[in-house]
C-alpha cells in the first residue's frame, strides 16, 4: 500500500518514479489484508487504544484519512462496504484486488523481484518495504525467543530491508519494538495457505478459556485481542489453546459464528478436540506487521533523503491496535509530497 501510493502520489506531482519491488507482484501484503482502511472516529480514543504511540503522527493519520480515501475512489479502488462493524471506528472495506489495479498501472517504472540495496547518492526515497515481520532473526531479536513457532501471515520479503538502509543512513528505532500486529490462527499440522490468512483467523478469545501448554490462562484486555497473539508468541512454539462451551458456538463475532471459525480451523487440519459440553482449538500466533521501526517525524522524513512510509514506520499503533492500511495511505502520500519539495 505505502509504496504503491507514494509512488503515485510522486508521478502526480510530475516527479520521475522508479519503484523497486522485491517481491514477485505489486501490492506487498495489501494484496493478502482484509481491505478495510479505517480510523478511530475520536482521537481521543485512538490516543487511549494506542497510549505510546506518537500523538504527532496519530493526529495526522486521523485528519487526514478521510480525504486520502476519497483519493483512492477517485483513482478507481472499489468500495464493497462503507462500515467498519465497530462503533467505534469509521472506515471503509476497499475490493483488495481494485487496489492494486487503481494504483499499481499508474507506476510507469516498476520493476519486480528487485530489492533496494543501497541508497542512492542523489536522489530522494521513500522506503516502504512492510516491516520486518519475516526476519526470524530480527523477530527473535526483538519481539520473542519462539520466533521459529510463528505463522508468517504477511508476504515473506518484508524482512526488514527498510529498517537497515534507514539505520544506516542515520535514522533511530522508535520505541515499540517488540510489539507486532497478528491474528490467533489455526496451529500444526493445519495448513495455512496466504489466499487465507483473514478466513482462518480465529477472532473469539473473549468468548474462551485461553491457556498455555502449561495450562496458565491468559485473559484478554483489548477489543482487538492483540494482546492475545502477542502473549501467545512468547507461549512454547507461540502456541495456546482457546477452549470455548457448547452454547458459544452460535455466537457471532463480525461476519461469523464462532462455530464457523472452529469449523474452519478443523477444515485445514488443526487439532480440534470436541466434546459434549465444548470444543477445544489448538491456535499458533500469526505475525502480519510489527509495530515498531523506522522514527520520522510528520512529514515522513526519517533522515536526510531518506522518508519512510507503511510498516516500515513504527511509532503510530504502538501499545496497541491502528489500521496499517491506513497509517500507508496517509504516510505514503506525505513522504512522496515531502521527499519532492524537499529534493
Amino acid at each position: 500500500m505505502a509504496g504503491l501510493v507514494a509512488a503515485v502520489e510522486a508521478t502526480e506531482r510530475g516527479a520521475d518514479v522508479l519503484v523497486l519491488e522485491k517481491g514477485d507482484v505489486a501490492g506487498g501484503s495489501m494484496r493478502l489484508s482484509s481491505g478495510v482502511v479505517w480510523r478511530y472516529r475520536d482521537f481521543e480514543r485512538f490516543r487511549e487504544e494506542c497510549p505510546g504511540g506518537s500523538a504527532e503522527l496519530q493526529r495526522l493519520v486521523h485528519d487526514r484519512l478521510d480525504d486520502d480515501i476519497g483519493w483512492l475512489e477517485r483513482l478507481g479502488a472499489r468500495v464493497v462496504g462503507r462500515s467498519t462493524g465497530n462503533p467505534a471506528t469509521t472506515g471503509v472495506r476497499f475490493a483488495v484486488r481494485s487496489l492494486v489495479q487503481a494504483l499499481a498501472p499508474r507506476v510507469r517504472r516498476l520493476q519486480l523481484r528487485e530489492p533496494l540495496r543501497a541508497l542512492p547518492d542523489d536522489t530522494p526515497v521513500v522506503l516502504a518495504t512492510g516491516g520486518f515481520q519475516a526476519d526470524r532473526e530480527l523477530v527473535q531479536r526483538h519481539i520473542t525467543p519462539e520466533a521459529d513457532g510463528l505463522l508468517l501471515r504477511a508476504t515473506p520479503w518484508s524482512t526488514g530491508d527498510g529498517l537497515r538502509l534507514a539505520l544506516e543512513a542515520g535514522a533511530v528505532e522508535t520505541a515499540g519494538m517488540d510489539e507486532f500486529y497478528g491474528r490467533a490462527m489455526p496451529a500444526p499440522p493445519a495448513r495455512v495457505d496466504e489466499g487465507q490468512f483473514v478466513e482462518l483467523a480465529q477472532l473469539y478469545a473473549h468468548h474462551a478459556t485461553v491457556e498455555n501448554a502449561a495450562g496458565e490462562h491468559y485473559v484478554p484486555r483489548t477489543w482487538s485481542e492483540i494482546d492475545v497473539v502477542q502473549w501467545m508468541a512468547r507461549q512454547p512454539e507461540a502456541r495456546a489453546r482457546f477452549r470455548v462451551s457448547s452454547d458459544t458456538l452460535t455466537t457471532r463475532v463480525r461476519e461469523r459464528t464462532v462455530g464457523e471459525m472452529v469449523d474452519a480451523a478443523e477444515r485445514v487440519g488443526a487439532p480440534v478436540h470436541r466434546a459434549d459440553d465444548g470444543v477445544e482449538v489448538d491456535v499458533v500466533a500469526g505475525i502480519t506487521t510489527t509495530l515498531g521501526g523506522i522514527q520520522v517525524d510528520r512529514s515522513g522524513r526519517a533522515a536526510d533523503g531518506v522518508y519512510a512510509a507503511g510498516c516500515d514506520v513504527g511509532g503510530i499503533a504502538t501499545g496497541g491496535y491502528a489500521s496499517g492500511l491506513a497509517a500507508a495511505l496517509v504516510l505514503g502520500r506525505v513522504a512522496a509530497a515531502t521527499a519532492l519539495e524537499q529534493r
